[in-house]
């Protein structure tokens, strides 16, 4: 029997083999219940080119006193400040790599706002 993680990391591993034969970068999303994170790496996986979370000090103050990060409204605001930094260093062309979430709720709030962003994927 596979745990939870273990199936949705079985599901990540295809997408990430499909991303690194485009030798593109990839825009990479991890959920967990309190926060939203996403981060930008560079095609050959070598290094993190931009990331951000709802973790920051800084994302936290803009959600208000509740901090919370669990939520669609937050994974929007992660999606443009991610598109935002990645260009700022320069990618303009992602994969998205949904990292075996289902593509709904969250994660699909934080792919349209990347989009909507200036991202192209």
């Amino acid at each position: 029997m596979m745990t939870k993680k273990e199936q949705r990391l079985r599901r990540a591993r295809q997408t990430r083999v499909r991303i690194a034969q485009q030798g593109v970068a990839r825009l990479t999303v991890n959920r967990t219940n309190l926060h939203i994170y996403a981060s930008v790496i560079s095609g050959d996986g070598a290094q993190v080119l931009a990331s951000a979370s709802t973790a920051e000090a800084e994302v936290r103050k803009s959600l208000g006193g509740s901090g919370k990060g669990g939520n669609a409204a937050a994974a929007q605001l992660i999606g443009k400040r991610i598109a935002e930094k990645a260009k700022a260093a320069g990618v303009e062309k992602v994969a998205f790599d949904r990292a075996g979430f289902a593509y709904h709720g969250r994660v699909k709030a934080l792919a349209d706002a990347a989009r909507e962003a200036g991202l192209q994927f």
